[in-house]
């Protein structure tokens, strides 16, 4: 069965205000009719685990998009080139190049060495925080701490970390399908501004190295492997962009999940052996990045129709998560689920490079939460925004998520 042939497929729209805010009955009612539907024009969606997990994994999918799709999504500019220069828009073997680099750089034995100094930023944040048995897990920890980690690790001065993750915010714009007109101009120009910080940043550490990870990837090097100045510095502005925002996501909903089930909250405190698979359990309930997107390098059969060449695939990570053919009664939070085969990371040549570290700060923020309240409740509605850009584009993100504690 062709493309020509799609009549009858659901069509995956993203309108409803109520679907941004909660897109799993819409994910369920869209698996229910196959594991794929259209999307916008050349575009195709795909919504079970089975179809997801091997789509990541296919190399007849890739991550390079053409430069005109760039030019349509964010405008001519420096956040064009910026796109097509790191690691996650790359297609082997460049993409095999900077993940060895950069892999070398951002080491499981640097995320593991940051445990206790994470645990130790949680519990100064909580102290800080904490007043009349309240705080707002958003504002007051899952915003802050992944860019303290970020700076920590990157060397950023303490005076320059607000100007850093405000252009920051900027350039998570480029990463919409498509950015309005008049966001553009700001995305563009702190590509810019960033590029110029880190590139003096890093010439700095070439001439005097730290041991920070700006030295280990300013001097990453594998054989005839080296990073170009250019590399170096757009794949450590992604880095930095990539390392708080899918943390922020997972603090924030991993807070929200335990204030909302207290059962499997008084499970996890009674049994601490638990919290790994906890941990892996907030990233399948509701996954820090909902869909990433490939496109299809060759024709590709997906649920018996034939997808062309040059089309954009969306993958519903999220979906995937909840796919009752893969997840025994997926719509249920259950801390000790095991096996827990979610597709948050994604999977392939492409799978987080963060993966490690996103585990890492997870378990010190949950393991100093459990440690220091005896309960965890919800002190008050939840606040939701539309992402403004970044890896959930268009879903809603949490604003404010206060909690009681005691």
């Amino acid at each position: 069965m062709t493309e020509a042939m799609d009549t009858q497929l659901p069509r995956f729209v993203l309108s409803d205000p109520e679907f941004l805010r909660d897109p799993y009955p819409v994910y369920r009612e869209l698996r229910e009719r196959g594991p794929l539907c259209r999307g916008g024009p050349a575009q195709w969606v795909v919504t079970r685990h089975a179809e997801v997990s091997a789509l990541l994994r296919d190399r007849r999918l890739g991550r390079e998009f053409p430069e005109e799709f760039q030019n349509m999504s964010v405008g001519p500019g420096p956040a064009v080139d910026f796109l097509r220069r790191i690691i996650i828009d790359r297609d082997p073997e460049e993409h095999t190049r900077l993940r060895r680099l950069l892999s070398r750089a951002l080491s499981p034995p640097l995320a593991r060495s940051l445990a206790e100094p994470i645990a130790a930023m949680t519990d100064d944040l909580l102290e800080r925080a904490v007043t009349g048995g309240t705080f707002d897990a958003v504002r007051d920890l899952a915003q802050p701490l992944p860019v303290l980690v970020m700076s920590t690790l990157l060397g950023i001065p303490r005076e320059d970390r607000a100007a850093v993750m405000e252009r920051s915010i900027d350039v998570s714009k480029a990463f919409a399908v498509f950015i309005p007109e008049a966001e553009r101009a700001a995305a563009h120009a702190a590509v810019v501004w960033l590029r110029d910080y880190f590139r003096d940043l890093m010439r700095r550490r070439r001439a005097r190295p730290g041991d920070d990870l700006l030295t280990a990837i300013a001097m990453a090097q594998e054989g005839d492997w080296r990073l170009t100045e250019e590399e170096a510095v757009d794949n450590t502005l992604f880095l930095y962009y990539a390392g708080f925002e899918t943390t922020t996501n997972l603090i924030a909903t991993g807070c929200a999940a335990l204030a909302r089930h207290p059962q499997e909250q008084t499970r996890l405190r009674a049994d601490r052996s638990l919290l790994p698979a906890a941990l892996e359990e907030f990233l399948r309930w509701d996954a820090p990045i909902h869909t990433t997107t490939r496109l299809t390098l060759e024709p590709v059969e997906v649920g018996g129709r034939t997808l062309r060449r040059g089309r954009v695939v969306v993958l519903l990570l999220a979906s995937a998560n909840h796919d009752e053919r893969r997840f025994a009664d997926p719509g249920r939070l259950d801390v000790g689920r095991h096996p827990n085969p979610h597709l948050s990371f994604g999977g392939g040549a492409h799978h987080c490079l963060g993966a490690m570290l996103a585990r890492v700060e997870g378990m010190a923020v949950f393991g100093r939460l459990l440690d220091r309240f005896a309960r965890l409740e919800p002190a008050g509605p939840e606040d939701w925004q539309p992402s403004g850009g970044g890896f959930r584009f268009p879903y809603c993100a949490y604003r404010s998520i206060p909690i009681s504690v005691r």
